[in-house]
């Protein structure tokens, strides 16, 4: 009764908020919820990922800004933090400059951003957070006011990301701009030669820079992303693999087999099997 009710409340709802500790299992089983933008902001935990350099988990406040129909779960036990997930539709009458940002810094690499904030930030943060909790604990909401809210909280959060895109070195910046051109381009331009030419540099320079920083080529990132829609798919659409196939590109489907296999160790049919049974079995953990 308990996830059918949530079922309800999530096809109802343009957002929903929870503490990481009350919030219930059943929402990450909930077909509802892969419409969601989803912030998952951990507080003075571990972060869930591998930070390259670092050979152990780095305590802190860590914001996963995770977008809709993502392959990977979130780890949430015994997390201290909050899950603000929302839907698209909360935002589309707003500027267009202001979703850009919005779905940038959510889709920069595809799957999920992570940002690790400061003490400082933590707080200006926390204060607009509040506020939105407030509203949308308020028995008689506002959604005009939890709309503005949401808005101020998403613009820190681009503040957030900008910051960190404006110190870093060169390299990183062309590293940053490749992965938007990258997300922009994946599906239609699959050589390196365009986006080193987007870049003004050789593609022989990129895959240098690519392969210090992310320690992979051009290629094997644009390989990587589709892949990755590939996996979307797979596990969030009802089409078939060969429908799949050609949605990508692909222009049979035991091509497209043996390119995913190639790069996942599994056929398409033996990912998506797996995939079931991980949700079914482990669905707090990261995959």
């Amino acid at each position: 009764m308990e996830e059918n009710n949530l079922s309800i409340e999530l096809n109802k709802t343009l957002i929903y908020i929870r503490n990481l500790d009350n919030c219930p299992p059943s929402y990450l089983n909930d077909p509802s919820r892969k419409e969601f933008f989803e912030i998952v902001w951990l507080k003075n935990e571990d972060a869930l990922h591998t930070i390259k350099g670092n050979e152990y988990p780095l305590k802190g406040d860590w914001i996963y800004l995770i977008p809709p129909y993502r392959v990977h779960q979130l780890n949430k036990a015994g997390k201290k933090g909050i899950l603000l997930s929302f839907k698209r539709d909360i935002l589309d009458d707003d500027v267009k400059e202001f979703l850009l940002d919005v779905f940038k810094i959510f889709n920069i690499q595809g799957e999920f951003s992570c940002l690790q904030i400061s003490d400082e930030t933590a707080i200006q943060l926390g204060k607009v957070y509040q506020l939105l909790e407030e509203e949308y604990q308020r028995e008689n909401n506002s959604l005009v006011i939890i709309k503005a809210l949401l808005k101020v909280f998403l613009l820190q959060l681009v503040r957030i990301k900008e910051h960190n895109f404006t110190v870093q070195d060169i390299n990183q910046k062309r590293v940053y701009e490749f992965m938007v051109l990258l997300e922009m381009n994946y599906q239609n331009v699959r050589n390196t030669d365009f986006y080193a030419g987007k870049l003004g540099i050789s593609s022989k320079r990129l895959n240098q820079i690519l392969k210090e920083k992310l320690d992979k080529t051009g290629m094997q990132l644009i390989h990587d992303r589709i892949v990755l829609e590939a996996k979307r798919q797979i596990i969030h659409s009802e089409n078939t693999i060969k429908e799949i196939a050609y949605d990508l590109g692909f222009k049979d489907r035991p091509y497209f087999s043996r390119f995913f296999k190639q790069h996942t160790g599994l056929s398409p049919e033996q990912f998506q099997n797996e995939a079931k049974a991980h949700i079914v079995t482990k669905f707090n953990t990261l995959f």
